[in-house]
């Protein structure tokens, strides 16, 4: 259970690196594709502040638990 939750977490984390990276290209890429964001700038720091949170956690999760 304790290995499978570990996992679980771990793939969490992961796919959510992915997620907000994703945004960030399409932001990136079409940025009019988007037009709830007016401020592009703070839309893509925001994510990139969100990668850093679930890369800490990863990291946490790896260096203590694995």
């Amino acid at each position: 259970m304790r290995d499978q939750m570990i996992e679980t977490l771990r793939v969490y984390f992961s796919a959510n690196i992915l997620r907000h990276k994703m945004n960030i290209e399409i932001m990136l890429k079409k940025p009019m594709g988007i037009h709830d964001h007016t401020d592009w700038m703070a839309a893509v720091e925001q994510e990139i502040a969100t990668i850093a949170e679930y890369e800490d956690k990863l990291e946490v999760l790896e260096k203590h638990f694995s």
